[in-house]
């Protein structure tokens, strides 16, 4: 094999793992800093935080590699994903699955350095995430299952933080559950069309013609969420500003979408991360106005 045939692989590697479509990453990675954040009262650890990011990105590669070889047979009918390299016939799916398995192996040497309590709780994470791709086939709302998976960064945040999960960290997932279910609807409207030809279930497909005002619910459901972990951990205006951000970035999501244009849709979608980013900034310059926390490297 030569040095471009190496080359040439890692780069389908890299699709296959979305390394190239990072907003995915960045939609999971967004509320387990939110938890990290608020466990640790605005001061986490700095290698803390850097094992947390990588395992989001380790985990969020294995879910897309083992996706990808679950919808093998539908992706090719789909004008967005026919060309990701499993449905286009770039690698075997034998191959795919390798790949997913070894990021799960990575991501489970950085659970290493945590406490019991925290390694326990990526048991169900990955368990839930193993089990969403194939719930497209007979679940009609398969984005309900992708909110718990993309919330379990939460409780495991707590629990290495904290040793336990306390109340604040369930208003936490309760909140992040509605707003993936807000933008993976927002997802799910691209492929609306191919899905309904192929026989998929999807959240846009079960909602139809009230996909935009269950949308609408979702995010204002997430806000009162979020209210809730406010008053529990007694936030200041900064966070209320940072979450009066999302508030407003929500409303322009559904602005896009009301004529549920497939690539306003996915513009949507994509904006989510600046939503979730928007929450983070407030919550974690909440806590240096207020206590003046930032995070720390302890010796």
């Amino acid at each position: 094999m030569t040095f471009a045939d190496i080359r040439n692989k890692l780069d389908i590697y890299e699709r296959l793992i979305r390394l190239d479509k990072p907003v995915g990453f960045m939609l999971l990675m967004w509320p387990t800093l939110w938890g990290l954040w608020i466990a640790a009262s605005g001061e986490p650890d700095v290698r803390l935080v850097l094992i947390f990011v990588v395992g989001t990105i380790l985990m969020r590669s294995a879910g897309c590699a083992i996706n990808d070889w679950a919808d093998r047979d539908f992706d090719g009918a789909v004008k967005r994903t026919a060309q990701r390299p499993l449905a286009a016939g770039e690698i075997s799916g034998r191959e795919a699955l390798a790949v997913g398995a070894v990021c799960v192996l990575l991501a489970a040497c950085l659970l290493i350095p945590l406490n019991w309590p925290g390694r326990l709780w990526a048991i169900p994470a990955l368990i839930i995430a193993a089990i969403y791709p194939f719930t497209k086939r007979f679940f009609a709302v398969p984005q309900a299952i992708l909110g718990i998976a993309f919330s379990m960064g939460i409780p495991m945040a707590f629990a290495v933080i904290d040793g336990r999960v306390p109340a604040v960290a369930w208003y936490l997932v309760a909140a992040n559950f509605f707003w993936v279910m807000a933008f993976d609807t927002e997802y799910a409207m691209v492929d609306r069309d191919d899905d309904l030809k192929l026989g998929i279930r999807t959240s846009a497909i079960f909602f139809g013609r009230f996909d935009v005002w269950v949308i609408a619910l979702c995010y204002a459901l997430f806000i009162v969420g979020m209210l809730f972990v406010a008053n529990d951990v007694e936030s200041g205006p900064w966070y209320y500003a940072g979450l009066g951000v999302a508030a407003l970035i929500a409303l322009y999501h559904l602005w896009l979408i009301r004529g549920r244009d497939r690539m306003k849709c996915f513009a949507a979608f994509r904006g989510n991360n600046w939503f979730g980013l928007a929450v983070f900034a407030g919550v974690a310059a909440d806590y240096v106005a207020r206590f003046g926390n930032w995070p720390r490297l302890f010796v």
